[in-house]
């Protein structure tokens, strides 16, 4: 038991699972939510996350074992593939009846467009060129559910929306960043496959920077200092990041460069979006 335990934490992804939890819990803080509205939409999202990441690995179980993915628990034996399975089903439903029991009706359908979404990535879009819109969709829904879960909350800011769908769609392509090469052996081939690593990280540093200015430029009032800086890093960050890394030696040490700097540019978009809340 406590090896299945275990093999399943590994398996949902945790590190990702618990910074998404943490941004949402931070921002139903910034948008005003007690105690209770904040562990509410927390345990909501991180239920999702669980399923999403139980997901991926139940359905990614064969292609991890081709490419000899030992840090994948099912593909390790590390759990079964059918208790994986198991546990995704059980995580989107605790997604669901969390969002209904615990928030609102609106928020709750939110939450399940996000869920829904997200699942739809992991299949079938993830090998077709549409598999970014799953990541905009999703992030974008977040900021959504967050602000309609709070009680007489006029809903939210079309700019809350779009920056948080254009953060979600700069993470699709850096995050694909490090596992072109395992994912071509596979036969994935979603949109940053066929735009390749040079156009994955214009594609992911455009759309960081797009985030970073919709996050300044959308609340009212004029952009503060940091808000500026953030944009001038931004746009400056990973264009002298990979000038600087054109001569090194493998291709790998430039994507490694790449991912960091747009990595870099995301957790600012995080920052701005979580402070963004403040303003609502």
């Amino acid at each position: 038991m406590a090896t299945t335990v275990l093999g399943l934490l590994r398996a949902s992804h945790p590190e990702p699972a618990a910074a998404v939890t943490v941004v949402a819990g931070l921002l139903a803080v910034g948008v005003g939510h007690r105690a209770s509205g904040v562990a509410a939409v927390a345990l909501t999202v991180l239920a999702s996350q669980l399923a999403v990441g139980w997901s991926n690995d139940h359905l990614d179980a064969d292609r991890d074992a081709a490419v000899g993915r030992t840090d994948k628990p099912v593909a390790a034996g590390a759990v079964s593939r059918r208790a994986v399975g198991l546990a995704t089903r059980a995580a989107a439903l605790a997604t669901v009846l969390l969002a209904a029991a615990t928030t609102n009706r609106t928020a709750a359908v939110w939450a399940t467009v996000a869920l829904v979404s997200a699942l739809a990535y992991n299949w079938p879009l993830k090998s077709t060129p549409f598999s970014v819109l799953p990541y905009a969709v999703s992030f974008g829904a977040l900021p959504a559910f967050v602000v309609l879960a709070l009680p007489g909350a006029p809903g939210p800011p079309a700019w809350l929306v779009a920056a948080a769908a254009l953060l979600g769609a700069g993470a699709h392509f850096a995050n694909v960043l490090p596992d072109l090469a395992d994912d071509a052996r596979t036969g994935v081939r979603g949109l940053p496959h066929r735009l390749g690593a040079a156009g994955s990280r214009v594609a992911a540093a455009a759309l960081l920077l797009a985030a970073t200015v919709t996050l300044v430029a959308g609340p009212p009032g004029p952009p503060s200092w940091f808000g500026l800086s953030a944009v001038a890093t931004a746009a400056l960050v990973p264009p002298l990041t990979w000038y600087a890394g054109r001569n090194a030696r493998r291709s790998g040490d430039r994507g490694v460069a790449a991912f960091r700097a747009v990595l870099l540019v995301a957790l600012i978009d995080v920052v701005l979006l979580v402070t963004g809340g403040r303003v609502l």
